[in-house]
């Protein structure tokens, strides 16, 4: 069965190795992303048009301002059910940015909106991969720290001041040159 996929996707082989790069996606994955939605992507004018194809964008049900029902569409089941995978891959590992999503997400909403959301995310980038013939970047595990580094001071703030301790922020950098930290005024 392996070789007989590896014979079919023979012309295929450097968008399974460009999505092979992905954190939680393997060369099987990559190799059933390629089968389910192609190389050519003209098909689909944006990524957010290949995840509703895909069947992982959130729905919207609104009612007078009201925002109610958030269920996904059915779409393509085994590309859907193939990116849930990675994105319960993703739940286990450390130090990337997909598992930092994963993890801010499932803090809030769950862990299963969260490997959807991932799963989605993981989506988005293989298209615009695909597209641009590009390589994966990763963001780094403190992507989101590095977002919003503003809120993240105050929100830390105000839980150790509920916690009863006083803060004094001071900040930190550290010399390039040695492994000692040096205090700013």
């Amino acid at each position: 069965m392996s070789v007989e996929i590896g014979q079919r996707l023979a012309a295929e082989r450097e968008a399974i190795t460009l999505l092979d790069t992905i954190p939680g996606v393997s060369q099987r994955t990559a190799e059933v992303l390629v089968a389910e939605i192609g190389t050519d992507l003209s098909r689909f004018p944006s990524a957010g048009h290949l995840a509703s194809w895909a069947g992982l964008c959130p729905g919207s049900f609104e009612s007078a301002g009201k925002r109610l029902s958030g269920k996904t569409r059915k779409g393509s089941a085994s590309l859907r059910r193939c990116l849930c995978q990675v994105g319960s891959v993703v739940a286990h590992m450390r130090d990337n940015y997909l598992s930092a999503q994963y993890r801010r997400l499932a803090a809030r909403r769950g862990g299963k909106r969260a490997v959807l959301a991932v799963a989605h995310t993981v989506l988005v980038m293989a298209y615009h991969m695909l597209k641009r013939q590009q390589d994966y970047e990763e963001l780094g595990a403190d992507y989101f720290d590095r977002l919003n580094a503003d809120v993240l001071r105050r929100s830390l703030v105000r839980r150790l001041e509920r916690l009863g301790h006083k803060v004094t922020l001071a900040r930190i950098s550290h010399d390039r040159y040695s492994k000692k930290p040096l205090l700013l005024a």
